[in-house]
């Protein structure tokens, strides 16, 4: 019998990659950049993700291109993405989310700001958010299903400015639009070991973000007795002290892997995930993978049962829950009742059950809920993100 092709995920932030990241999780995350038009494509690096050959003489910074160009090359405008059928259905129909970082211009570009340019960079991201915003509200998204964040300390007046009327944060601990890897890393170093988690939720709600970005080093064992003051966890006393600091307040944890997923999301907190293979259904904690538990929620016995499953059951309880399980959108009053009551109860949430209930009525899940969100659609892949030649 013939194997079965290794699957390989599409080039991150491409359309075919969002929409699998769309169809098999509760949402996906992208970035965006303003191009020299004045439009949003679909983008993460600040430099344009081809070889460098294939530039033939044109800019390298991204935000010196018009939309049309890069385009041309096979990279995605915010608009196309959005005009897709099936990208419609999942994200204004289905409750699915959409995460969008905005990413700013490196300091050298054309515009850039220069490297001491903090309120040029409060107006960028200002626009951003303002050229999202329309055409968001072009397509009825709802309000609910879509988050603004950035590495940029001025995300609270970039929100302002923008007159946002949808969900925003700012990345913490700060990376600057400069620099590799490495100088990065350095710079945020000292912000993570003096910024304990519970700090770290006092801070985005000091500043109003109606959710808190958070990375994964404040889960690993490597990584979380490293910041100053008491540690969280996922287990034990570490996950008590999570609870009680965020109550309820919507966490997204970057990058989440397998081996942490299944405790992460049991913690009550959002994955985000580079890990969209569709073979991916045993996780090496020993847990079935459940990839929906944002817009298919399990009540509490559906995830003793799931529990339960062993390695040679498990695809076979995978199918059997799936079936038998409605969407959120599909849910009765009595079963979102039921899930609001153990939500509530097991994440200490502030809300009444009744004020959830007439809040989250439609679609979309509670904002408090626990969701596995891919990461730029199917996962960070390899750079030259685009390769022109194989196009």
């Amino acid at each position: 019998m013939k194997a079965a092709a290794e699957w390989v995920p599409a080039p991150e932030n491409t359309l075919e990659s969002l929409k699998h990241g769309l169809r098999m999780f509760d949402g996906v995350e992208f970035d965006v950049r303003i191009t020299a038009d004045d439009r949003l494509i679909v983008h993460h690096d600040r430099t344009v993700s081809i070889p460098p050959t294939e530039l033939k003489g044109r800019s390298k910074w991204l935000e010196e291109w018009n939309l049309d160009d890069l385009v041309d090359v096979g990279f995605l405008s915010f608009d196309a993405f959005l005009d897709d059928p099936d990208v419609l259905r999942c994200w204004r129909d289905e409750g699915k989310m959409g995460c969008v970082e905005i990413k700013r211009p490196h300091p050298m570009c054309r515009t850039g700001g220069v490297f001491l340019g903090k309120k040029h960079h409060i107006r960028h991201v200002a626009r951003a958010m303002e050229l999202a915003e329309a055409a968001l509200d072009e397509r009825e998204i709802p309000h609910q299903n879509t988050v603004f964040y950035a590495f940029h300390r001025g995300m609270p007046a970039s929100a302002e400015v923008s007159k946002t009327k949808r969900p925003w944060a700012a990345l913490i601990p700060y990376i600057p639009p400069y620099g590799n890897r490495t100088t990065q890393r350095l710079q945020v170093f000292p912000q993570f070991i003096t910024t304990p988690f519970r700090r770290l939720v006092n801070r985005h709600r000091a500043q109003g973000s109606s959710m808190l970005p958070c990375a994964i080093e404040y889960f690993q064992p490597s990584t979380r007795h490293l910041p100053v003051g008491r540690h969280v966890g996922l287990t034990g006393a570490g996950l008590e002290r999570l609870t009680r600091a965020r109550k309820g307040m919507p966490t997204y944890v970057w990058p989440t892997k397998p081996a942490v997923e299944h405790d992460l999301i049991r913690a009550g907190m959002s994955a985000l995930t580079d890990h969209a293979d569709p073979e991916l259904t045993w996780l090496p904690s020993g847990h079935a993978r459940w990839r929906q538990p944002g817009v298919r929620p399990l009540l509490e016995d559906e995830w003793t049962r799931l529990g339960s499953a062993t390695h040679e059951d498990h695809r076979a309880q995978l199918a059997e829950l799936e079936s038998e399980t409605p969407l959120w959108s599909e849910c009765d009053r009595s079963r979102r009742t039921e899930l609001l009551t153990q939500w509530r109860k097991r994440w200490r949430w502030e809300p009444t059950v009744e004020d959830l209930l007439e809040q989250f009525g439609g679609a979309t899940p509670p904002a408090f809920a626990p969701r596995m969100i891919g990461h730029r659609g199917s996962g960070k892949t390899s750079r030259p993100v685009l390769n022109v030649h194989s196009t």
